[in-house]
């Protein structure tokens, strides 16, 4: 009796892995990494570094979240609006990457 609720379950597992395995990996590779965005407030370039890996979890579950882990123009302004990790060059892959 216990049966078709074990293969039930391994048929949605399944389906799950094959839909959000994909979705956290490209979310995860696409953040990682330093990034070279201009600075909304500063009007200059800084070196980002993007919280990858909770951008990844997030967007299993809809829209993602981002947050900078730490900015090359910190100290001076820390705490400031984050307004950089919202603009598109941040979600292009490669293109003001950091190496």
């Amino acid at each position: 009796m216990n049966a078709p609720w074990i293969v039930i379950t391994s048929i949605i597992a399944v389906a799950l892995l094959y839909i959000l395995l994909p979705l956290v990996t490209d979310t995860f590779l696409r953040f990682r990494g330093k990034k070279l965005p201009r600075c909304p407030v500063a009007g200059e370039r800084a070196v980002v570094d993007l919280e990858a890996l909770r951008a990844a979890i997030t967007s299993a579950f809809g829209r993602v979240p981002l947050k900078a882990r730490s900015c090359s123009l910190w100290p001076e302004r820390k705490g400031c609006a984050q307004d950089c990790v919202h603009l598109p060059e941040i979600e292009r892959r490669g293109q003001h990457d950091v190496r």
